[in-house]
């Protein structure tokens, strides 16, 4: 192979690899638009009167996906966090039952100081952020066809263990979630916090690669959660409404 070709592959793959895209960040209007207001969630089956109900507060919760680099070439590209701060739901505390779930395109990408916390040293460019949204989005996980992120947790025996059922992108799966919670001592505030592994390829998606491969992300991701809910006087369900 003539060097100078060799040399104009090289170049073009840097290129890619930088950018964790094959393509330009496309226009604002071609990813997936949220709606302009957002239906309510649906209550839980378990939400009933005379149970208390904390509500998630998403302004004090924080879930972060960590995604890994892989390939032969990965050392040329960047590892990601994405995050969201739009959780909405509800917890039960006496009966052990939570319900909670996030807009995939309310994600945020790579923020600066969720990149430090995560110990990823590689500052992406903004350009390399916008490509890796879109492809996230629209090319992995088809965010238009399948918006929302929805979790169902409940206690087990094991007190510092959930069973959750994770939906995303259509296919739910139910896993063993380490948690750790500390709740006020009059019962209106709980915080949790806890992280497990997951396969994207778990809820059938095929993680994003380039260069037959060469450069990819990694299947497995490192999901973090801390989240607050209290008690909302006078809301449906939160114990503190008349006649519950």
């Amino acid at each position: 192979m003539p060097h100078a070709y060799r040399r104009l592959l090289l170049a073009c793959a840097c290129a890619l690899l930088a950018a964790c895209s094959p393509f330009a960040p496309p226009p604002a209007a071609s990813l997936p638009a949220a709606p302009a207001a957002t239906p309510a969630m649906q209550a839980p089956p378990w939400q009933q009167p005379g149970v208390r109900i904390l509500h998630i507060a998403p302004q004090e919760s924080l879930l972060t996906i960590t995604v890994r680099r892989g390939g032969a070439l990965a050392r040329l590209g960047h590892d990601h966090v994405v995050a969201s701060r739009s959780l909405q739901g509800v917890v039960a505390p006496a009966p052990g039952r939570a319900q909670f779930r996030f807009r995939l395109d309310e994600m945020s990408v790579d923020e600066a100081g969720l990149r430090q916390a995560a110990g990823l040293t590689t500052t992406p460019s903004a350009d390399a952020i916008a490509g890796t949204r879109h492809n996230m989005l629209v090319r992995v996980l088809e965010a238009e066809r399948y918006p929302w992120v929805n979790i169902e947790a409940r206690r087990t025996d094991d007190k510092e263990v959930l069973e959750a059922d994770i939906t995303l992108h259509g296919v739910t799966r139910t896993l063993q979630l380490p948690v750790r919670i500390e709740e006020s001592a009059d019962g209106r505030q709980l915080q949790a916090s806890g992280s497990l592994l997951l396969k994207q390829s778990d809820f059938g998606i095929v993680p994003f690669a380039v260069l037959g491969g060469a450069m990819a992300v990694q299947d497995q991701m490192e999901l973090a959660f801390r989240i607050t809910a209290r008690q909302e006087l006078n809301a449906p369900g939160s114990g503190a409404s008349p006649g519950r």
